[in-house]
């Protein structure tokens, strides 16, 4: 009996742990974490307003911060900071030197840097932009990443696509592992052609017409 009596005192004990990891609050006001309204394991459903670094569950509505908005969760909304640092799914915008997010991507990213560990939908806007899993977006920046199969497109200075993709590239170098559609640059390169290749130098590595041709190079 006093066995029972001691597991059932700590579930008590445990259980104000478990409600307030679930709380969700309609405001966060930080200075940086841990010196803010609400605690990083709580949930905001509503506003974010932060000066140097704030960190919560899952956030839904607006984050605002001259510094670091972090979500150990996902996010729907609009996050604006210098960085913003989603470790799960993240749906909406993001616009800061640094966007993340770590599992799917369904929006717009805006900045510097942007990547997305996940599966992405929608459009990159930015210097670097990098893409790791499949891809139904538009990357539009300097350098643009993709490591898995890719339907859009992608324009910048340097395209790299490791997988296939669907679509079009246009910059100064393009590569896809397998291309389906245009590409269009003063480099192409490619494994794989079905389409058409428009450039200075064109290389088709499955050689089907032609394996390498100058202006342009096609295979159907």
């Amino acid at each position: 009996m006093k066995k029972i009596f001691a597991v059932i005192i700590a579930c008590l004990a445990v259980l104000p742990q478990f409600a307030q990891a679930e709380e969700t609050k309609p405001i966060q006001l930080a200075l940086f974490d841990p010196i803010q309204l609400v605690p990083a394991s709580d949930s905001i459903r509503g506003l974010r307003l932060t000066v140097f670094y704030t960190a919560n569950k899952d956030v839904s509505g607006l984050s605002l911060a001259m510094g670091v908005n972090r979500a150990t969760g996902d996010v729907n909304g609009v996050e604006i900071g210098l960085a913003n640092w989603v470790e799960g799914p993240a749906y909406g915008g993001q616009l800061g030197f640094v966007n993340h997010a770590g599992k799917r991507f369904v929006g717009m990213q805006w900045g510097a840097v942007n990547v997305t560990e996940g599966d992405s939908t929608g459009l990159q806007l930015g210097f670097i932009n990098w893409a790791d899993q499949y891809t139904n977006a538009v990357q539009l920046g300097a350098v643009n990443i993709s490591k898995r199969g890719s339907v859009g497109g992608e324009i910048g200075i340097v395209n790299y696509n490791e997988s296939s993709l669907d679509g079009f590239q246009a910059g100064i170098f393009n590569y896809a592992g397998e291309m389906h559609g245009l590409q269009l640059g003063l480099i192409n390169y490619t494994k794989s052609l079905n389409g058409l290749q428009i450039g200075l130098g064109n290389y088709n590595g499955n050689k089907k017409p032609m394996e390498f041709m100058v202006l342009a190079n096609w295979s159907f």
